[in-house]
């Protein structure tokens, strides 16, 4: 499988952070996906490089990126304001070096790095952008379901795909549903078994990769529902 190749992303008072390119395999759709990591781990887990391998198999450019903080070794996220910031320079270089960036283009991540796609989405409705992926969004934190992060999710007037498991701590399919049914257009919430990683209660290696390869095709199907649209 081909390496993805390396972009230098300029930020702020001389910060530069590194996105990493995925480019389709075969049969490309003609879209880019934007995929933000999650709080506790940057673009080079296995988590993230798992999914950009498997939906660049699936036809979908794919670029990832570290925020600063995790460029930069450290442990805790920078404040909202700087983490959207660095994700709409990564929006500005991808546009640039990635052709299908410029004709359909996805914003999305995994847990934290899909809430920050979706402020950045919210500030900017003008924005062409053709939808978000969120791979469990964090509604509220562990065991503080009254602290919600949703107040902005009506301002994003996008098509968004949810990817919830059933045992999410962080906000469970049955506590987005009220919400997203308010919003418009409709989103679509796929359920899927597993934690806030989608990981199954019990080790089983085939059983856990029929999970992520499930929530794999239903992403890039649901991406190539924009093409030619």
């Amino acid at each position: 499988m081909k390496n993805p190749s390396d972009l230098t992303v300029a930020l702020e008072a001389g910060a530069v952070t590194t996105a990493l390119v995925y480019r389709a395999i075969v049969h490309p759709v003609g879209a880019t996906l934007i995929l933000g990591h999650g709080a506790g781990a940057g673009q080079r887990s296995t988590f993230m490089v798992d999914f950009a391998r498997a939906l660049s198999s699936l036809g979908i450019d794919i670029v990832t990126f570290n925020f600063l903080y995790a460029e930069q070794r450290r442990r805790i996220p920078d404040r909202g304001p700087a983490l959207e910031a660095c994700y709409r320079a990564v929006i500005g270089i991808a546009r640039s070096h990635v052709e299908s960036a410029r004709h359909l283009l996805f914003l999305g991540g995994k847990s934290m790095g899909g809430r920050i796609a979706t402020q950045v989405a919210a500030v900017d409705s003008d924005a062409p952008l053709a939808g978000l992926v969120l791979l469990g969004y964090p509604l509220h934190p562990p065991g503080k379901p009254d602290q919600l992060r949703d107040r902005h999710l009506p301002a994003v007037r996008r098509p968004m795909l949810f990817v919830q498991g059933r045992r999410d701590a962080f906000g469970t399919p049955a506590e987005l549903t009220p919400i997203l049914e308010r919003l418009t257009p409709a989103p679509t919430l796929r359920a899927v078994d597993g934690d806030h990683s989608f990981k199954l209660s019990k080790t089983d290696p085939a059983a856990q990769a029929a999970v992520y390869a499930d929530i794999q095709r239903t992403i890039a199907s649901w991406v190539e529902s924009f093409v030619n649209t």
